[in-house]
């Protein structure tokens, strides 16, 4: 079949297997062709949320960078004979072949890792395969949870609080600049969101871990998380987001207790702005991403995925690594997104875009380019006009 992109609101029904194993494949690359990653620094790295993002990224640089052996986790659709994959299915296969290519172990486990079942199967790969671990990324990203103990399915709702917030966003695909006025959330909502996308799941998770006895000494964790600057807060530190994220502080720092025991260590590592299926769905985001894309490029301090991904691993969670830690002891790396120079030019040209000068003072183009990479579309060396098997990534 030949695989063209299918866009719906927020999402691309559609993922090219050639071009998902062309992407990782670059990112792989990348990684390698960098060498600064800690090589042997983890012996076994869990991640959670692997098949796409930060999650990816992470594996890729703790197994190609690090020499990690890797276990993977996430939730993804197969392919048929008339349908193609998830893009996260494909990215995990392409993962997996390039890992065996260099006789690196990977294991990657499909299912909800919210649930319980997949929390057991997870630690009986561990006791068969690892042994132990010393790393844990969390890197989970759903609209929902059914929670493990009560059954119950919690959707997110991404809202502001108490009042109607009136601000600007744009339209992806058809490039148009406006106002949006956005509801406040209920409190049940607020409770929803905190169950979705808070630090409970990432505790059971460590306790877990604990409890069979498979964390290394001094194993770290890491979970990741945004914050941006200012112009996003309305609907980030402001909104039901801000009650999640507050809850991963929480979360944080009860892991880290526990970890004591063992000198180990959690960590949140608050990261920049990139896109993805779900920042491309959070209202303002992806202008904000567009303006500031095009002020870090013209000011060369512009990363992707896997660029930062890498400075991460590479200046911050290494052995002995100096930390850059805020006041809540959050990791920080998006400092280059944050530097006084960035968000001076941005917060300049925010009340000035709109709809005609946007393609000048953005990079709505970018956004665009980067949202279909996700999905496999837009790699230079595919052919997008073959005929292709969508059981196959090659």
């Amino acid at each position: 079949m030949i695989v063209k992109p299918r866009i719906r609101g927020f999402i691309c029904t559609t993922a090219h297997p050639a071009g998902c194993a062309a992407h990782v494949n670059q990112q792989i690359d990348y990684v390698i062709g960098q060498g600064d990653a800690a090589d042997g620094a983890f012996g076994n790295v869990l991640v959670l949320g692997c098949s796409g993002g930060y999650g990816l990224a992470s594996r890729i640089v703790a197994g190609f960078g690090c020499g990690a052996k890797t276990l993977g986790v996430s939730f993804e659709k197969a392919p048929t004979e008339s349908k193609t994959a998830s893009a996260g299915w494909y990215n995990n296969k392409a993962f997996e072949a390039r890992a065996a290519e260099q006789g690196l172990y990977a294991k990657t486990l499909d299912g909800d890792a919210f649930s319980d079942a997949m929390r057991e199967e997870v630690l009986e790969t561990i006791k068969a395969d690892l042994g132990h671990i010393d790393l844990v990324v969390y890197s989970l990203a759903s609209p929902v949870r059914q929670h493990p103990k009560t059954e119950v399915l919690h959707r997110s709702s991404i809202k502001p609080l108490g009042e109607v917030l009136d601000i600007k966003t744009v339209h992806v695909e058809k490039g148009e600049v406006s106002n949006v006025a956005l509801e406040p959330a209920t409190v049940e909502e607020i409770a929803d969101t905190v169950t979705v996308m808070g630090g409970e799941d990432w505790e059971y998770w460590m306790d877990a871990l604990l409890a069979a006895d498979l964390l290394a000494p001094k194993a770290k964790t890491v979970a990741y998380t945004y914050i941006g600057s200012e112009l996003t807060w309305p609907i980030y530190w402001e909104g039901t987001l801000g009650k999640a994220k507050a809850d991963l502080d929480r979360a944080s720092a009860q892991i880290q207790q526990k970890l004591q025991s063992i000198g180990g260590d959690a960590r949140v590592a608050v990261l920049k702005a990139i896109v993805s299926q779900a920042s491309a769905a959070i209202p303002v985001v992806p202008l904000y991403a567009a303006l500031l894309f095009r002020v870090m490029k013209e000011q060369g301090s512009h990363e992707d995925c896997i660029e930062h991904i890498d400075r991460l691993f590479a200046s911050q969670l290494q052995p002995e690594a100096e930390m850059r830690l805020d006041e809540a002891g959050r990791i920080r790396v998006d400092d280059l997104e944050l530097a006084d120079r960035v968000q001076a030019e941005v917060k300049r040209r925010w009340p000035l875009v709109d709809t005609e000068n946007l393609p000048e003072l953005g990079d709505l183009t970018g956004f665009r380019e980067d949202f279909l990479k996700i999905f496999g579309f837009g790699i230079d060396g595919v052919d997008y006009d073959a005929d292709v098997d969508p059981q196959r990534i090659s």
